[in-house]
C-alpha cells in the first residue's frame, strides 16, 4: 500500500462538476492499494500518515503530525500510484490490487482513519470515479509513504 502525502492549506474534490469534499489545512492523502494488501497494510500505513510528523513546530521544524495540529485529512483512491514504471514508455498496472480488493481496503483505511482522527476530520474522495482534484501544497511538502 502506498501513499502520496501532501501537505495543504486547503484541497477538495469535484465529481461531475459537483464539490463532494473538501478541506482547509490539513493532508490530501492519494492511496495506492497493490496486490498482497491487507488489513495490516492499511493499519500501518493510517497510523504512518497520522502520525508522520510534517507540520512544524513553533521554532519551525517538522515535528508535529496531523493528529498533534488537529488537522483534516482528505483521502483520494489513486491506483496508478501501483503501476510498473520500471521500463517502456507506459506504465504497467499488473501490481494494482483488484478493484473490489482495493476499494474494500480503501474503505478499511479511512474507517481507521476515522476512529483515530476522528469521523469529522476525514474526508474521501470516490473510488472508481473521474475526480478533478484541487490543492494548495503548502511548503510545497510532499513525501511517499508505503506499508
Amino acid at each position: 500500500m502506498k501513499g502520496l502525502v501532501q501537505r495543504v492549506s486547503k484541497a477538495s474534490v469535484e465529481i461531475d462538476g459537483r464539490k463532494v469534499s473538501r478541506i482547509d489545512a490539513g493532508i490530501l492523502l492519494f492511496l495506492g492499494v497493490e496486490r498482497g494488501d491487507g488489513q495490516n497494510e492499511a493499519a500501518e500505513l493510517s497510523r504512518k500518515v497520522l502520525t508522520y510528523r510534517i507540520f512544524p513546530d513553533e521554532t519551525g521544524r517538522m515535528n508535529r503530525s496531523l493528529l498533534d495540529t488537529g488537522g483534516a485529512l482528505l483521502v483520494v483512491p489513486q491506483f496508478t500510484l501501483a503501476a510498473d514504471t520500471t521500463s517502456g514508455t507506459r506504465p504497467g498496472f499488473s501490481r494494482a490490487a483488484a478493484p473490489e480488493a482495493a476499494k474494500n481496503l480503501y474503505t478499511q483505511f479511512l474507517d481507521l482513519a476515522r476512529i483515530s482522527a476522528g469521523v469529522e476530520k476525514v474526508k474521501e474522495g470516490r473510488f472508481g470515479a473521474d475526480m478533478k482534484v484541487s490543492l494548495i501544497n503548502d511548503g510545497p511538502v510532499t513525501f511517499m509513504l508505503s506499508a
